[in-house]
């Protein structure tokens, strides 16, 4: 089945209703139109001889409804069909995001994603707008365009289907097959130079150090260059579309009119097959733009199946087991990770208990699988052999969704929205009020900050506005304001300087005290107040216990303990 029958089957399933009401007001609208032209051309024609104007009433008063009619289902036509088109573009958007969040590795870049949410997105609405309501409303209008010329004049009826078919089915399969060549590099052109607008703009400061502006800019330049290239193609194809339309338009009434006259028809009915043909190529005539979109709305459409045909991280049970309530205890016995076939395990046999209330710090050099931990928690990885346990339950017998509300936090490189400080913090909690919001930022040790700048301050892009130290308490009062029952936080302290760092991890041991938590650091000032402290090398366990006890014994604790104390700066 193609991309476009099964995105057509789904709208009609979810949205059939209202697109029927759509197609029916634009169908509406069009033979209101032919009747209009129908009507007017005979009453003109018909008034020229003089008649009793009791022969001209019924005309005149087709030709006053028939008018208000087509401006009134016209505007209903705009109104649904908008109306599905926008609903079926936001639920494909929606659609497209819940496919994106429980994925493994995609392979594409940022900007990348971002075509596709936002340009591929906007195929679904002119797959509707411009290709299927507008291919509905010309074929019912070149039916009763037929049907009244067959009606009058059987023989201009065919030259007027000929010409219809013509314009209608030819030229829309030719721009399709022609646009079809290129098309398909027009979405992954867009792709590429929003990638290097996004590069430029994100990475100003770097290219500028590097001096590698320049470079960037002809990169820049070139991929616009490619994508205004293709563009020209697509209007040239459109204008070249349009014009053999008009071209066949013309040539269809004028031989009309000389089929009329060789068969005797009067000067009314010669008018009515004249006017009627030219007005029923007016919703023919777009087809052939349309079959031109087509193309390019299936390349889109198989781009977005791209990214939800994307394998989930972790497999959904068909019928997830009953979501566990608190409080939880989660038990890891012998879990182990693999990230790819054949390769080392990020993760070889680890087992930890998280009991309500329990804290427990996770230490280790870089690629040690602490963060590896938390994504097989979080079930946005999945793991070989072992398990992990809420309550007693195995997390495969749940659903993510249920596990990743119960079990969640403060994750490696927080991302920060364009927004307001306020609404940064919502994506947390959507329902939370004003009294809520601020004894998150209390504990989080942000609501000085949040006193000087306000609640309403729009923060910048990527968190480009805000220090390393206010990035991570706003992550922090995050987490704090979702309020999970099992809190995640994953080097809540990297790339802060030192005494950034430590005040830092005191305000955070402070705000997690009675919450079960597991922190992973390589920042061990403030550990001496966790329940229990594992290190990890290698994927593998190789020493647990209290601070006290790992300081007193050879290994990679007490290593890192002693660097860490030499090299801090004087309190």
């Amino acid at each position: 089945m193609s991309t476009s029958t099964s995105m057509t089957r789904w709208l009609g399933a979810r949205m059939g209703g209202r697109l029927l009401i759509a197609a029916g007001a634009g169908e509406a609208a069009e033979l209101a139109a032919v009747g209009l032209i129908a009507a007017a051309a005979w009453l003109i024609t018909r008034a020229a001889e003089q008649p009793p104007l009791a022969a001209l009433s019924v005309a005149i008063v087709a030709v006053r409804a028939f008018a208000t009619s087509r401006g009134l289902f016209r505007y209903g036509e705009r109104l649904a069909g908008h109306d599905v088109a926008l609903r079926a573009q936001a639920t494909t958007r929606e659609r497209l995001y819940q496919a994106l969040i429980p994925t493994g590795p995609l392979g594409h870049r940022g900007a990348d994603l971002l075509s596709r949410m936002v340009d591929d997105t906007d195929a679904v609405q002119d797959l509707l707008v411009r290709c299927l309501l507008p291919a509905v409303a010309a074929a019912v209008t070149a039916v009763a365009a037929v049907t009244i010329g067959a009606f009058l004049l059987p023989a201009a009826a065919l030259v007027l289907l000929a010409g219809l078919l013509v314009a209608g089915l030819l030229l829309p399969t030719g721009t399709a097959a022609t646009a079809r060549r290129w098309s398909a590099r027009l979405a992954p052109a867009r792709a590429e130079l929003a990638a290097r607008v996004a590069d430029l703009v994100h990475g100003a400061a770097d290219l500028a150090a590097y001096g590698a502006g320049d470079q960037a800019l002809a990169a820049s330049a070139r991929a616009d260059a490619k994508l205004a290239a293709l563009e020209r193609r697509q209007a040239r194809a459109n204008a070249a579309a349009l014009a053999l339309g008009t071209l066949v338009q013309g040539l269809t009434v004028a031989a009309i009119v000389l089929v009329a006259q060789r068969a005797g028809a009067g000067q009314v009915t010669t008018a009515v097959l004249a006017l009627t043909a030219l007005v029923s190529f007016e919703p023919v005539l777009p087809l052939a733009a349309a079959g031109e979109r087509f193309a390019g709305i299936t390349a889109a459409l198989r781009r977005l199946k791209e990214i939800q045909a994307t394998p989930p991280a972790v497999a959904v049970p068909a019928v997830p087991a009953a979501p566990p309530h608190a409080p939880l205890t989660v038990q890891v016995e012998d879990l182990v990770v693999r990230h790819a076939p054949g390769r080392a395990p990020a993760l070889d046999g680890v087992s930890l208990t998280l009991t309500p209330g329990r804290r427990v710090a996770v230490v280790g050099p870089s690629g040690a699988g602490k963060s590896t931990l938390l994504s097989a928690l979080m079930r946005t990885a999945d793991f070989e052999s072992g398990d992990i346990r809420i309550n007693g339950a195995g997390v495969r017998e749940l659903s993510p969704d249920d596990v990743r509300a119960r079990i969640t936090g403060l994750t490696q490189d927080p991302y920060v929205f364009r927004a307001s400080l306020r609404d940064n913090l919502r994506l947390a909690g959507p329902e939370a009020g004003e009294e809520e919001l601020g004894r998150a930022v209390r504990r989080a040790r942000l609501d000085t900050w949040v006193e000087r700048i306000g609640w309403d301050v729009t923060l910048g892009e990527d968190g480009r506005t805000v220090s390393g130290g206010q990035l991570q308490r706003l992550s922090l009062a995050r987490a704090l304001l979702h309020d999970p029952e099992v809190l995640l936080l994953d080097e809540p302290a990297e790339a802060l300087d030192g005494a950034t760092a430590d005040a830092l991890m005191a305000d955070l041991l402070d705000a997690t005290h009675g919450r079960t938590t597991l922190l992973v650091t390589h920042r061990l000032h403030g550990l001496e107040g966790v329940d229990e402290i594992i290190v990890l090398e290698d994927g593998r366990v190789t020493q647990r216990g209290g601070h006290d006890d790992l300081v007193a014994v050879p290994g990679y604790y007490r290593d890192l303990w002693e660097s860490e104390t030499l090299t801090a700066a004087p309190r």
